[in-house]
């Protein structure tokens, strides 16, 4: 039990909520750890509650009741969420990142933790409301977005890989076709991975027909488990024939000009989701 100054109480129980995204906690949790009543702890979370909606952090969900309590569910207002649409479009239009063949540099913004976790507070937003167990990706680029979607979910990460590795035990594969020049390639998943009958979020970095994403949603099916939603970082724009519809994404690649270095980049269907 911490005896604070009701200032300091505030700054820690505000730390304690942050770091549990999604996860009720009781008011005796607050009252017994300050050794303060309850009206007390009552009044310092509608403190809290206003500070976190007033500067868009998220929102504080209060349960009445004897098993009741609170909950921080983190959200991107939509001003927020546009400014960091525009900054990542901005980004990736940046003439550099072109490579040889038209494809994209994007492992930078990948690697940079505060851009993922931005990216992850907006997928956290679009799929607050639904029901879902874990956080799915297949290795190795989707692996920051999923893990940082994940933390503001308070989710597990389920890691989908490309070859199967002794210390996974024993698992399930498939074939799957992706990429322009529809290539088959392979995925599998561990069976101790993943409980059956599991509601399943998928996050990855980029996706242009789908098929990627459309071989983890098969994969999915042999665990009964369901696609709660589809997140992607950036989708293709130039695509004749997808095979996934259902899905939000932040950015839409539109052409690639290596020659010209010149890349159109626009605002994905986020805000046409939610």
């Amino acid at each position: 039990m911490k005896k604070l100054k009701r200032s300091a109480r505030l700054v820690e129980m505000t730390e304690y909520l942050l770091v549990r995204p999604h996860q009720l906690i009781p008011l005796t949790t607050f009252a017994e750890r300050y050794g303060a009543a309850k009206s007390s702890i009552s009044e310092d979370l509608a403190i809290i509650k206003e500070v976190f909606e007033e500067e868009g952090m998220g929102e504080l969900h209060t349960l009445a009741g004897a098993a009741g309590g609170v909950k921080f569910i983190p959200k991107a207002p939509p001003h927020q969420a546009k400014e960091f649409i525009d900054q990542l479009c901005r980004k990736l239009s940046e003439p550099d990142r072109i490579l040889p063949g038209g494809y994209l540099y994007m492992s930078d913004l990948l690697g940079l933790p505060g851009l993922m976790n931005e990216a992850g507070k907006l997928f956290a937003t679009a799929f607050a409301d639904l029901e879902i167990d874990v956080v799915m990706t297949v290795e190795t680029k989707g692996i920051p977005l999923a893990y940082a979607t994940g933390a503001q979910l308070n989710l597990p990460v389920v890691l989908v890989r490309r070859d199967h590795q002794v210390t996974e035990g024993s698992a399930v594969s498939i074939n799957y076709v992706s990429g322009s020049h529809k290539s088959l390639h392979t995925m599998t998943l561990s069976r101790r991975a993943l409980k059956e009958n599991s509601r399943v979020l998928i996050v990855d970095d980029f996706m242009k027909a789908g098929g990627t994403v459309q071989g983890m949603v098969d994969l999915l099916a042999e665990f009964n488990a369901t696609v709660a939603g589809v997140g992607v970082l950036v989708e293709s724009g130039a695509v004749e024939q997808r095979l996934l519809q259902d899905y939000v994404s932040l950015a839409s690649l539109g052409e690639v000009d290596a020659k010209n270095k010149s890349v159109s980049v626009h605002p994905g269907n986020y805000f046409d989701r939610l």
